[in-house]
């Protein structure tokens, strides 16, 4: 933090010495450099930080360094920008060229494009021209989603958006400890966690085959995409669907899929991702792909038929707009470069169009006899006392219970034990919750 601080002060004295050249340039314009960006940028290479890190790693230019500290001052400097709040003296207006835009909340400047160019063309076409690239999507800052313009109006021009520093870099340079991205409405997707390991999955061995593809996929794609030149006739990603009744374990498997490979599961929210804003789908949408093809996250729908099944006939301009919704979502899923994986308790209620482009489908069956003892030994803890009347062989043969109902019957067993002073878990209790498993799904014992 205290290498993050001092590198991050040598660029903000860098950037006030640019800004009070522009101002100095703007009443006298023959003086200053020809160029700010001439203004030499301090040199980093000698301090051990993050910020330092991140210059060196994307090999970034004076330009892109001066985008980086300009989005991030108003989180660290603010004050930076109150010369930007200046009015012309004869129509009490913040000047036009300066772009500025204030925040929601306070009276702090936020940076925009516009201001950008101000600062670096001030009123040469030229310049303006030629640094209006920065803002190029394909630009190192744009394409790894380190900078992002928002908030303009489709009828506006872009250059008025707000220059935004993303949450995870802003984190890194101030705290040097990347956050992982909160989970609510801007950002409807959770990270999949679990404590369990591969070891702990039970599932039949045609199922294990068919993950192992999915494993392989993870380990080799580079090698077969870029090595083997399968990139000309293949897609980047690969989609794979979950499918079978609840408690089966395809959450779990996505979950343990991740851990298993090192990489970050996330579950997408669909109540959250569908907005009653129209286009504000897309937006939400767009920043969970975006992040997870730079972070390279394995993308998880939880009951994907409420957002991928059948199509809905078109009455009306809300089914319009959901179907043109679905449409975009599927789209994103299939030029989405990772892995996405889709869950379902019924798969005959998907789209039968979308359906033909999953490489892997999985079916997961209410698990056999063989499972089901084994998921059975594996939920008791090894510090339980057993009631001698429980024969775990004879329960898995008469009870058929998916993975999920087993654990909270279970779970009721130990609840009840821990409730007497012997702390024994009992038959009675075992039943009970087994019965309450087959009340839930319409079945009697």
């Amino acid at each position: 933090m205290k290498q993050n601080a001092k590198a991050i002060q040598l660029e903000l004295d860098w950037l006030h010495e640019i800004l009070k050249t522009r101002s100095t340039i703007n009443s006298r314009p023959e003086s200053g450099p020809e160029d700010l960006l001439d203004l030499p940028a301090p040199d980093l290479s000698r301090i051990e930080s993050d910020y330092s890190t991140l210059i060196q790693n994307y090999e970034l230019g004076p330009a892109e360094r001066f985008l980086i500290i300009l989005a991030a001052v108003p989180h660290i400097r603010p004050q930076l920008l109150d010369m930007f709040t200046a009015r012309n003296q004869h129509t009490q207006q913040i000047y036009t060229e300066f772009g500025v835009r204030k925040g929601k909340t306070g009276h702090g400047i936020l940076p925009t494009g516009e201001m950008v160019l101000f600062i670096l063309s001030g009123k040469n076409l030229e310049k303006r021209f030629f640094y209006q690239s920065l803002f190029d999507p394909q630009g190192v800052l744009f394409r790894e989603g380190i900078i992002r313009i928002s908030g303009t109006d489709p009828e506006e021009s872009f250059l008025n958006g707000v220059l935004t520093l993303s949450p995870e870099i802003l984190e890194l340079i101030t705290t040097g400890k990347p956050q992982k991205p909160t989970f609510g409405p801007d950002f409807p997707a959770q990270q999949l966690k679990t404590s369990m390991d591969w070891e702990d999955l039970v599932l039949e061995e045609d199922i294990l085959l068919q993950l192992k593809e999915l494993e392989s996929w993870l380990k080799h794609r580079d090698y077969l995409l870029e090595e083997w030149e399968m990139n000309r006739i293949l897609k980047p990603g690969f989609k794979a669907l979950f499918h079978g009744p609840p408690g089966t374990g395809k959450t779990l498997t996505a979950a343990l899929l991740g851990k298993k490979m090192g990489l970050d599961v996330y579950r997408i929210d669909l109540s959250l991702m569908i907005s009653k804003y129209i286009g504000e789908t897309e937006k939400n949408l767009a920043r969970v792909f975006e992040r997870a093809e730079r972070k390279d996250w394995i993308l998880f729908f939880d009951e994907a038929d409420a957002l991928f099944g059948k199509r809905t006939a078109v009455n009306d301009s809300h089914d319009r707009y959901a179907n043109q919704e679905v449409s975009y979502l599927l789209q994103r899923i299939e030029d989405f470069a990772g892995l996405v994986i889709l869950a379902t308790n019924l798969k005959t209620n998907l789209d039968e169009a979308f359906m033909r482009r999953f490489q892997s489908v999985i079916y997961f069956p209410v698990p056999g006899f063989e499972q089901r003892q084994e998921l059975w030994k594996k939920a008791f803890p090894k510090k339980a006392h057993m009631d001698p009347e429980i024969d775990l062989y004879e329960i898995a043969k008469k009870y058929d219970l998916t993975g999920g109902s087993i654990l909270n019957a279970v779970r009721h067993s130990l609840l009840m034990a821990l409730e007497t002073k012997e702390r024994i878990v009992r038959l009675e209790d075992l039943r009970e919750g087994i019965r309450r498993e087959y009340q839930k799904a319409g079945r009697t014992i």
